[in-house]
């Protein structure tokens, strides 16, 4: 049976919209938070009801966004530019925007707070995600502790990339198994891990959030996931699944991690879910069916999703700790606060998408060639115009 034909430089919209369906619920996670005044509800019925709504979503998030990262780099990676354009282009599409948000954060709360160098210059560096320390692994700018992780992906990609390629068609779904089994595997040796001190706002000690959470090396199944459903959808092993059931398996997989004990919620029952979303939008763009995720209200917001996912902390925890110092209020006011920082959310996230994350990805994230120098042809002989500076550079930013 002939293996379909992708066309792997098409685009797929759908993807780009669920970028931001992947950031939204680290947003109103992190608003959710009680143990820091983050949460604006004063009645305490209200504040615990969207404290359980959007307590797992955070880790829903992140998740969506390895699974998305391994996914679109397998699926459009060459081989022809080599290692060190590869890495370059990724730190490029990294570093500036963290650095700016970093900075932001030690002017406005982070550095007042600093006792030493070891509190904010492992983030800055992007190590910090390795370090088995509550003020280390979520310092400055929290959400940047998962940039460690896709750094630590984006240096092993080229290494893994060729392995994931020689897996046997029949054996790319057994490949996915295993992936789904470890996340299990890391659940239960978290949980085994001494429980004590308990880490802030949580039922679980700093040991353990960080093996089971924060860690970068077992973050790694959800990458390699990523990568390997790229293989299956091209080599067509993949049945067309329905959106809603996707959809329905996630709520599902949301609600039993609701139940189950605490470092089993992070992943494990929400990650399968997440690929069949995946799957299902990626087949639908490769038919050429519309998908609400791949509006362009949906894909705009795909594109600054980055920004607003390196921007939320610094603006909620600048406004609720520092300008409303911990603030409660009315149901109607705090529904209100929520949304209103979330749209200031998006603005920030688009200036730093147009100030920072493009200007440098479109300078710097390619090499330039050299201009070649003409030579004085010979009698009788054409000139040979001189080669333009950056004539090959790359156009556009990829994901």
């Amino acid at each position: 049976m002939s293996r379909p034909s992708h066309d792997h430089r098409a685009p797929l919209p759908s993807l780009t919209g669920l970028r931001f369906i992947a950031a939204a619920p680290v947003f109103f996670f992190h608003l959710s938070l009680t143990f820091i005044p983050m949460n604006p509800f004063r009645d305490q019925n209200w504040a615990e009801t969207y404290k359980t709504i959007f307590w797992k979503a955070g880790w829903v998030g992140v998740s969506f966004f390895f699974v998305l990262s391994g996914f679109l780099l397998m699926w459009r990676s060459s081989d022809s530019r080599g290692y060190l354009h590869f890495f370059r282009k990724r730190v490029v599409k990294l570093f500036p925007s963290h650095v700016v948000t970093w900075a932001l954060a030690m002017v406005l709360f982070a550095g007042a707070a600093a006792t030493s160098p070891w509190d904010y210059l492992p983030n800055l560096f992007l190590v910090n995600s390795w370090f088995p320390v509550h003020n280390i692994f979520l310092a400055v700018n929290v959400p940047s502790w998962s940039l460690c992780c896709e750094l630590m992906f984006y240096a092993l990609f080229p290494l893994i990339a060729p392995l994931v390629r020689r897996i046997p068609r029949e054996r790319l779904t057994l490949a996915l198994a295993g992936c789904v089994a470890w996340t299990f595997l890391i659940a239960a040796v978290a949980t085994v891990l001494p429980n004590s001190p308990h880490t802030d706002g949580m039922p679980i000690s700093t040991v353990q959030f960080w093996f089971g959470y924060n860690f970068p090396l077992p973050r790694l199944a959800e990458f390699l996931s990523g990568m390997l459903l790229a293989r299956v959808i091209a080599e067509g092993r993949l049945p067309v699944i329905r959106p809603a059931v996707a959809w329905g398996a996630l709520l599902v997989g949301y609600v039993v991690a609701e139940v189950v004990p605490f470092t089993f919620s992070f992943i494990p029952f929400t990650f399968v879910p997440l690929l069949l979303i995946v799957a299902s939008a990626v087949r639908r763009d490769l038919d050429g069916h519309r998908t609400w995720t791949a509006t362009r209200t949906m894909v705009w917001l795909g594109e600054v999703s980055f920004g607003f996912y390196m921007t939320q902390h610094v603006l909620m925890y600048t406004l609720r700790t520092k300008i409303q110092h911990g603030a409660h209020y009315a149901p109607l006011p705090a529904i209100a606060l929520i949304l209103g920082t979330f749209a200031a959310t998006i603005l920030a996230g688009w200036l730093l998408y147009r100030l920072v994350e493009l200007p440098t990805m479109k300078y710097w994230a390619t090499a330039r060639p050299k201009a070649v120098v003409p030579t004085e042809p010979a009698p009788g002989a054409p000139a040979v115009p001189a080669q333009r500076a950056g004539a090959e550079a790359e156009a556009g930013v990829s994901s």
